[in-house]
């Protein structure tokens, strides 16, 4: 009796869900909305902003303290002095201080080598004295040591060496007189303040009348780019995709003040010291750019694209294909046992569909489904997964050809009047690129 019963249960459980799903197949009109496949190429991309820099920037600085006198002459107009955005050549003027004490200190160091000089043109007289005293009494000495007392003869002899030590002195003042005036003069050419490179004046930090201070840790007065033809920009890439980015990319940016325009460039550099923000760790990527034509400037903000890797003319479909899943009842007979076994085992629906099948099986390589519309129902097809941008794919397929309809999206309704969507993807649905 309770086996008859079971078998009375499971018979009429099979009814009902028969008669449920034909009814929930029958008055459930499905549309589906397809796109064709297509061909074209693809690059696979990171973004990023930076900003433009000068190759090398100089800082100039004064070497003596004084106040700004003058500034130089433009090299373009000597009517006019040099400013922001002058060239300079090396050597070219930019500013001269007020040299009054520094004349004065060369003056005065003249007049210490002049009487340094004096010293020791005296003490070599004296020398010169003292030694022929000495000469005298050695001659004497040695005729007859009795016409020369000792003491005498000490004395020629000690004078002798008194006078070549005085010598000595004198040549040593006469050496640091010396040294002093080539240091004062040193000082007062420093009252000149000259370009080191040549390049463009960025920057120019003074004005007349107003008092420098000097030596190395005074702060600069003149920024110096030394080329703009070239620039560099330095961007911050973070740590997910700094794997991606070698030296000698191809780099793409473009800059607010010229819409429109595209400009390129090449990774130069990949610094390793990174910085971390938040818990986000970057490094700084530096861009080289040839800016010959002179367009760019300095200090731009750039927004940048490092193109990854390019594939052409492949088969494309956008990832919402690849996203898209159907009713179990809306899948051909012979596919949608498996694909109800794949549902039941909830397996993770990745972005791409990689490494699934239809069947559920997985595969070493990245692999992942479209459904091609067949009637009233979907056929799945089972796809290798290539490189992505974030919006299209790539993808390769036995009997997959361009212009070929892969199901999207679908629509299904109680009527033809009260339709809802199931999957609203599109073709130009904004992603977000990696």
């Amino acid at each position: 009796m309770k086996k008859l019963l079971g078998i009375i249960a499971v018979i009429w459980g099979a009814g009902a869900l028969g008669v449920w799903y034909y009814n929930d197949a029958s008055t459930q009109k499905v549309t589906y909305r397809t796109i064709a496949v297509r061909r074209g190429d693809l690059r696979s991309t990171i973004n990023a902003t930076g900003t433009l820099e000068p190759e090398e920037v100089v800082e100039v600085g004064s070497q003596v303290s004084g106040q700004i006198q003058s500034f130089g002459a433009d090299p373009r107009d000597p009517k006019k002095h040099v400013t922001y955005g002058t060239p300079v050549e090396p050597g070219t003027v930019l500013a001269r201080l007020d040299d009054a004490l520094f004349r004065a200190r060369v003056d005065q160091a003249r007049g210490h080598v002049a009487r340094s000089e004096a010293d020791v043109e005296q003490a070599t007289t004296k020398l010169g004295h003292a030694e022929r005293e000495r000469t005298r009494s050695e001659k004497l000495r040695a005729r007859n040591a009795a016409m020369l007392a000792i003491q005498e003869y000490d004395a020629a002899v000690t004078g002798y060496e008194t006078a070549r030590a005085a010598l000595s002195v004198s040549r040593g003042d006469l050496a640091v007189a010396r040294a002093d005036l080539a240091e004062a003069e040193l000082n007062l050419g420093y009252t000149t303040i000259r370009s080191p490179v040549k390049g463009v004046v960025l920057d120019r930090r003074v004005n007349l009348g107003q008092t420098v201070a000097g030596g190395s840790g005074a702060p600069s007065l003149f920024l110096i780019a030394r080329d703009l033809g070239r620039l560099e920009i330095w961007s911050s890439v973070n740590e997910a995709d700094i794997g991606s980015i070698h030296e000698g990319q191809t780099v793409r940016f473009t800059v607010s003040s010229l819409p429109g325009e595209t400009f390129e460039g090449k990774v130069a550099q990949i610094r390793l010291n990174a910085s971390m923000s938040q818990s986000v760790v970057t490094y700084t990527v530096v861009v080289s750019v040839d800016n010959s034509k002179r367009r760019l400037l300095p200090y731009l903000t750039a927004r940048i694209t490092f193109e990854v890797e390019v594939r052409r003319g492949v088969l494309l479909v956008p990832n919402a294909a690849l996203r898209w899943q159907p009713r179990v009842q809306n899948v051909i007979p012979e596919g949608r046992e498996a694909y109800a076994m794949r549902l039941r085992r909830r397996d993770p629906e990745p972005d791409r569909g990689a490494g699934s099948h239809p069947d559920g099986s997985a595969d070493d390589e990245r692999s992942g489904v479209i459904w091609l519309p067949q009637g009233d129902l979907v056929r799945p097809v089972e796809v290798k997964v290539g490189l992505s941008d974030g919006v299209l794919t790539e993808v390769r397929a036995d009997g997959l050809n361009e212009g070929t309809p892969v199901v999207i999206g679908a629509t299904r309704a109680e009527s033809d009047a009260d339709a809802t969507s199931i999957l609203p993807h599109t073709w130009s649905e904004p992603e977000k690129k990696k």
